[in-house]
């Protein structure tokens, strides 16, 4: 993914109005850092000389350093401020046009007066996503990301900074539309929620697995198109399980049908109103990464309810009790 192609090359980005520049420093222990600054940031480079007229013998250094290491150590920043502030986060992702603007556009209507909640979104360019989203009445934060497929830790801490947060139970971020690379970087949410679309086919769980298998819980949208799209429910299901997605449970819902559309608004509003959970966080996509507790508090309401037991009456003859006989 992003660390084999190397989309992930650090570069400008857009957070709102403010452009934010990306440098990367190599120490003398070979270890890589990059940072983000203002536009115009000076940079000096002590000890660079000109190199015509000599050369220098190349050494290979092996350096041993994770390629997302400076993302997982910003994540786990983003991830210890919201547990402070007993802040939800949710990372929604999905391919472009499943309708992640629209689903959050409705869930942010129902939520009004229930719960306090805000987003960033991510695009390559243009703020329209952010603009439909303004309309509700939440405070949104625009990430425009330039060339990257993705967004990035430091990319959201930098989008927190126009955000109060202690005036908020639930941060959504909307991430790029993309199947592939933002599953292998950890944002600092404390659950992801995936997107799957009845118009992309039954097998997109099979077709990309880190996904659907990095997912907290997956939310099959625009349900109504399903028979003009030819969509087989069972084995949506079926590939869906293969994957080992979902693992706090799956939510159908349709834009043409209100009473199904308002089960995810159900499921953010009672996941904001939990309490934090020391220690979560999204279960890794790849070896080697920092996960969550295998049981969580906010899925309780996912769970079905188990009937009480039924004992059958004892007869009214004679019992046995501590080794004697009462009548």
């Amino acid at each position: 993914m992003c660390q084999e192609c190397g989309c992930s090359k650090p570069g400008p980005y857009q957070v709102g109005d403010r452009r934010v520049d990306t440098h990367t420093h190599t120490l003398a222990d070979g270890s890589v850092i990059t940072h983000a600054h203002d536009p115009g940031h000076g940079h000096d480079h002590h000890g660079h000389h000109s190199h015509s007229g000599h050369a220098h013998p190349h050494r290979i250094l092996n350096l041993n350093t994770g390629i997302l290491s400076a993302n997982d150590r910003a994540a786990e920043q983003n991830r210890g401020a919201f547990r402070a502030l007993g802040l939800l986060v949710l990372n929604v992702l999905s391919s472009p046009g499943a309708g992640k603007t629209a689903l959050l556009t409705r869930t942010l209507n129902d939520l009004k007066g229930r719960c306090r909640a805000g987003v960033i979104v991510g695009d390559l360019a243009t703020d329209n996503d952010a603009a439909r989203l303004r309309t509700t009445g939440a405070p949104v934060v625009q990430i425009a990301t330039g060339t990257l497929c993705h967004l990035e830790a430091g990319m959201v801490a930098e989008a927190l900074k126009q955000l109060d947060l202690r005036a908020l139970d639930l941060l959504i971020i909307e991430n790029v539309g993309n199947l592939v690379c933002p599953a292998a970087f950890d944002l600092g949410e404390a659950m992801r929620v995936v997107l799957h679309s009845v118009t992309e086919g039954e097998d997109k769980p099979l077709k990309y697995p880190p996904m659907f298998h990095s997912a907290d819980i997956v939310i099959i949208t625009k349900m109504d198109l399903a028979a003009a799209a030819g969509f087989d429910r069972e084995l949506a299901w079926k590939n869906l399980r293969q994957a080992r997605a979902f693992r706090h449970g799956a939510i159908i819902c349709s834009r043409s049908k209100a009473q199904r559309q308002t089960r995810q608004s159900k499921w953010f509003r009672r996941g904001a109103a939990a309490p934090a959970i020391p220690g979560a966080g999204r279960r890794p996509a790849r070896p080697g990464h920092p996960g969550r507790p295998a049981r969580c508090p906010r899925r309780a309401h996912l769970r079905p309810r188990r009937r009480p037991r039924r004992f059958a009456a004892s007869p009214p003859a004679t019992r046995r009790r501590r080794g004697r006989t009462s009548l």
